[in-house]
């Protein structure tokens, strides 16, 4: 999974993920999507003005971010284009604090719930209607709440600054069920995936490191997707060596 805020031609800021493959439905329920369940295999989000273009990079997964006047209005327009020019595309939101705002993003269409915290509201409302949610959480105390909420892969924010690798591999040992996917700290490097990977992480959450804002700023999705191409590459690799 790889992260990053970018700025869209009307000034809305996306996210930007990857759910690298491997990431299967044992671990998140994919919402049935026109009769089919939904699964993926690698993803990754694009902006509006870079609408199509990153999946040539593996992209399959994609989560829009919160954040902005409206930005339920450009959400809904995004899923009606997705719906028409990429009905094989993932679409989710992130940056989803409270249980009411996740309730618009649901009605829009979004196919999971990604939020900077643990919002047991949020958590029920989700687990009722089959919307994978993947909560922010900072300690063992919190993701063991996330369970008993329904939670599937807990999301550890920040990945650096909460503990790192070193956290998951503690937390993994007691509580080897535990599906995590850091977001901060993670590199698209053999070095930094291969130790988040090892210590025990389902899928992992990459910032601007991958997606830079050179690259955004000059248009260069094709170097975008040469960049993602080569994650994905460096993950595959390691998962294959476990």
């Amino acid at each position: 999974m790889a992260t990053a805020i970018v700025d869209n031609p009307v000034g809305r800021l996306l996210e930007d993920f990857i759910f690298e493959g491997g990431v299967s439905t044992e671990y998140i329920r994919w919402v049935p999507f026109d009769g089919i369940s939904r699964k993926s295999r690698v993803g990754l989000n694009f902006t509006e003005r870079g609408y199509g273009v990153r999946a040539d990079g593996g992209a399959k997964i994609v989560e829009f971010t919160n954040r902005g006047d409206r930005a339920i209005n450009v959400f809904t327009q995004l899923a009606e284009r997705r719906d028409k020019q990429r009905p094989d595309l993932i679409l989710g939101v992130g940056s989803i604090c409270d249980a009411p705002t996740a309730a618009m993003y649901i009605a829009a269409g979004t196919d999971f719930v990604v939020g900077p915290l643990l919002d047991e509201d949020t958590a029920k409302l989700c687990n009722r209607r089959k919307i994978p949610y993947l909560p922010g959480c900072g300690s063992l105390t919190e993701i063991h709440q996330a369970h008993i909420l329904g939670v599937e892969i807990c999301k550890i924010f920040p990945g650096k600054e909460v503990g790192g690798p070193g956290f998951v591999k503690t937390i993994k040992a007691p509580c080897p069920w535990t599906e995590i996917m850091p977001t901060g700290g993670v590199e698209p490097t053999e070095e930094s995936l291969s130790a988040w990977f090892k210590a025990g992480i389902a899928c992992a959450g990459i910032g601007s490191n991958l997606i830079t804002k050179e690259l955004v700023a000059a248009g260069d999705f094709a170097g975008l997707a040469k960049k993602v191409q080569e994650t994905l590459t460096i993950i595959r690799k390691i998962r294959q060596s476990k």
